[in-house]
């Protein structure tokens, strides 16, 4: 789930303002590459607890210049949402197995351990929307297209 400095992880409530904006960030940037949430929030809070020890006055003063606005906030969508209905479910190589990711969206929508397993997914979910899965070989290059019935 992507966060914003409107809708964030409880643990961030008492954080000073530009220590949660920055964890808020990374938190979003790991959860786009993969992350779990649980393990996103805490290294996201420690990392942004570093930046703002080692930061200047003036660089923090920059990363604030924008109030409470994140990068998500004036996106105003999470990248999975009802536009990505229509698009096709691919099956692509992940760090940590097989994934399974809306065309066109910033991030994956489940990791499965075996390619087998992350084709069975993606066609559920492709029969859900009336969409076809396109599955990649490990190199990214196209192994095949499937249809799909809703």
């Amino acid at each position: 789930m992507p966060w914003s400095m409107k809708d964030y992880p409880a643990s961030l409530k008492n954080l000073e303002k530009p220590v949660k904006k920055k964890a808020i960030e990374i938190a979003n940037a790991m959860i786009d590459e993969g992350y779990e949430d649980g393990r996103a929030i805490p290294i996201a809070t420690s990392k942004a607890k570093e930046w703002a020890e080692n930061a200047s006055k003036e660089e923090i003063d920059d990363f604030l210049q924008h109030d409470d606005e994140t990068e998500r906030d004036e996106e105003s969508s999470s990248g999975n949402g009802p536009e990505l209905m229509d698009k096709a479910e691919h099956v692509i190589k992940h760090k940590n197995g097989w994934a399974v990711k809306a065309e066109d969206a910033k991030r994956v929508s489940e990791i499965k351990d075996t390619k087998k397993d992350a084709i069975e997914r993606a066609k559920e979910i492709a029969a859900h929307k009336g969409t076809e899965v396109i599955v990649h070989l490990a190199d990214g290059s196209v192994q095949r297209k499937m249809k799909t019935e809703s």
